[in-house]
């Protein structure tokens, strides 16, 4: 028998699609399986009570817990660190493998690893959030060296309703970000519809297109030395990393 891959994934409590969209991109690798723990997390915001939902406290309860069903690798599959900075997700991941033992990584520190591997210079941006949110995501991408050139971004705050934007309306924000022509589109959030749509889109706008599901499963799987090339029609990143 194929030695089984466990992957484990940091969910916040109200997304309802991260879960069946990484079951999905693992679906035809059949040694490894996806495993979840949740944290209660319902805005997204930069109010106190919003920013206090991510708490490292609760989020290594949660790592904890997965730790018990001796995962490979423990995600967070999250977006916060764009709005709280990504030294952040750094010290997070250091926590959870001290907690754990298991190595550790996150949504966003590996969309950094994949721009700078890329050498993506301009970057364009599809996300759910507040102008507040969106704009210290932009900054803190600035920062990085990554300009903005492109934003579609829908001013909502409760997390929930990322999940029931309209796959439609996903695909026109991101053709209107690939009409900017940047190097690089990022959809980020982890609770968005966008992901099944990627392959058909970078075909489309000859745009690499990088969602921040599939990023966590990207990482994860490098992580877990499973090949990522065998996860095949999920869009570039996949191919090329």
């Amino acid at each position: 028998m194929t030695k089984r891959v466990l992957l484990g994934m940091l969910t916040p409590s109200s997304n309802t699609v991260l879960e069946p969209v990484t079951q999905a991109m693992v679906a035809g690798l059949p040694e490894v399986s996806a495993h979840f723990g949740r944290f209660k997390v319902t805005e997204i915001a930069l109010s106190d009570t919003a920013l206090k939902q991510f708490d490292d406290t609760e989020i290594l309860r949660a790592a904890e817990l997965l730790a018990h069903a001796k995962v490979d690798v423990i995600s967070w599959n999250g977006t916060s660190s764009g709005w709280l900075g990504f030294e952040a997700d750094e010290r997070l991941c250091e926590r959870i493998t001290a907690a754990t033992g298991i190595p550790a990584n996150t949504s966003m520190l590996a969309l950094n690893e994949i721009l700078a591997a890329k050498g993506a210079r301009t970057l364009g941006y599809v996300t759910p959030y507040l102008d507040a949110v969106q704009e210290k995501i932009v900054a803190n991408y600035a920062a990085l060296g990554h300009a903005c050139k492109g934003d579609r971004h829908l001013n909502l705050q409760d997390n929930f309703s990322f999940s029931e934007v309209r796959a439609e309306q996903l695909s026109a924000m991101t053709r209107d970000v690939a009409a900017e022509k940047p190097d690089a589109i990022a959809v980020i959030c982890t609770n968005l519809r966008a992901a099944p749509l990627v392959e058909k889109l970078e075909a489309e706008t000859g745009i690499p297109i990088y969602d921040t599901i599939a990023t966590s499963v990207w990482k994860s799987l490098k992580m877990a030395g499973v090949d990522t090339r065998r996860v095949t029609g999920w869009g570039s990143l996949f191919r090329d990393l």
